[in-house]
């Protein structure tokens, strides 16, 4: 389980993406980090119940049509809302699984993982459940753990790429460094034009020093119509370590304020100015 909480304090980061991880990443300056005692689930529904009434009443159970517009509320409203609905029905696995996103979201790891661990002890089956037990794990950087669900989520659906590839995150985190590098390639079996699949491939290459393959395996993902703004972003960061600051400073300024891209290149022309070159393959 995730029971201890770490957070990464450096300014440069390569980011995984874990399926519901915010879009965009400033890895110009260090990520905020939550602090103090996480709040409960009780207690987010307190703080968040005035933004999220018209979403749902009381513990009653909601409506379709109220479950689809919870999930266009802000994070808190949103944990609020589907805390509620666990409250109404412990075994609804939806609501459980939509809880421990959102409180993940809000940086509240053990709680979302207690969350999604619990609708897996009550459905054993549930995938997204699994799926969800290593995106929180992944997410706190404790990646040993998110190794066991994900493995479950596999022998459940094999041809689901999501549970390899997160699979492979947690390895990585983990120090399997050829774990996950057999882990990205059955994902990749599985999904070869998934940006989200591409681009965590990538970040590993890049982990390992092999800028040149994480840059390939980017250009393919930012091709891919479905590709989002992290995708391109990971792409920016790659070239503008590569010393490709022209075509990085272009990606970064159509995505992102101008003070965010600023940031971001100033590091980038820091780093670039110190760093050796590019370090050729080091796992294939």
């Amino acid at each position: 389980m995730c029971r201890k909480r770490v957070f990464a304090a450096t300014a440069l980061m390569l980011t995984p993406l874990v399926l519901g991880a915010p879009a965009a990443f400033a890895w110009g300056s260090a990520p905020s980090q939550p602090s103090g005692t996480p709040a409960t689930a009780a207690q987010t529904n307190a703080q968040a119940a005035p933004q999220s009434q018209s979403a749902g009443k009381g513990n009653a159970k909601a409506t379709a049509q109220e479950r689809a517009a919870a999930d266009r509320l802000e994070p808190l409203a949103r944990a609020a809302f589907w805390a509620s609905q666990v409250s109404a029905d412990p075994k609804d696995g939806e609501a459980g699984v939509k809880l421990a996103a959102s409180l993940r979201v809000l940086g509240r790891y053990q709680e979302a993982y207690d969350a999604a661990e619990h609708v897996s002890n009550v459905q054993p089956k549930n995938i997204e459940a699994l799926l969800e037990m290593a995106r929180v794990c992944i997410c706190d950087q404790q990646g040993f753990f998110a190794v066991a669900p994900a493995r479950k989520a596999m022998a459940l659906a094999p041809k689901d790429w999501r549970a390899p590839s997160l699979l492979a995150v947690g390895l990585e985190q983990a120090g399997r460094i050829k774990e996950a590098l057999a882990a990205h390639g059955q994902a990749l079996a599985l999904a070869p034009h998934n940006p989200v699949v591409l681009s965590n491939a990538a970040m590993f290459y890049a982990a390992q020093g092999d800028k040149a393959e994480a840059e390939a395996l980017l250009r393919q993902a930012v091709a891919q119509p479905d590709a989002s703004v992290q995708v391109r972003q990971n792409l920016a960061l790659i070239l503008g370590l590569e010393g490709k600051l022209a075509e990085s400073e272009q990606i970064q300024r159509q995505d992102l304020p101008p003070q965010m891209a600023e940031n971001n290149l100033a590091y980038l022309r820091a780093a670039s100015s110190t760093a050796p070159p590019p370090a050729g393959a080091t796992v294939k």
